[in-house]
């Protein structure tokens, strides 16, 4: 009798990084200081709204930090952060005034009229 071995597909992360999002990490760390081994994303509680998005170099893993592999190199996020997180996209844009990590979070139940905070 032969024993049927289910195979589970790889988890989703819980952030979705669009190819412009990619290749800024990948940037970053084209430019990153010795000890940087990736990119970290974390809500820290911050501005009118209560929570907002803060992208910094990381030179340690830390328990519980979800590590997605990109091809430009390693972005992790913050273990307090992911629930906040869950099924958000990542983007990276640039226009003739501004550049930056754009966010589309289910998850965020209101933000304040600047944009640079949110709530859950």
């Amino acid at each position: 009798m032969t024993e049927m071995t289910k195979t589970r597909p790889a988890p989703k992360a819980a952030v979705n990084l669009t190819p412009a999002a990619e290749q800024r990490v990948a940037d970053l760390m084209a430019k990153a200081p010795a000890d940087a081994i990736g990119v970290k994303l974390s809500t820290p509680r911050r501005g009118c709204s209560g929570l907002a998005y803060s992208v910094d170099y990381v030179s340690e893993e830390v328990a519980f930090d979800e590590k997605i592999e990109t091809p430009g190199g390693v972005f992790y996020i913050d273990g307090a952060s992911v629930l906040y997180l869950i099924g958000s996209t990542m983007d990276w844009v640039e226009d003739d005034f501004t550049a930056g990590f754009t966010f589309e979070n289910p998850n965020a139940k209101g933000a304040c009229g600047c944009g640079e905070s949110f709530m859950v």
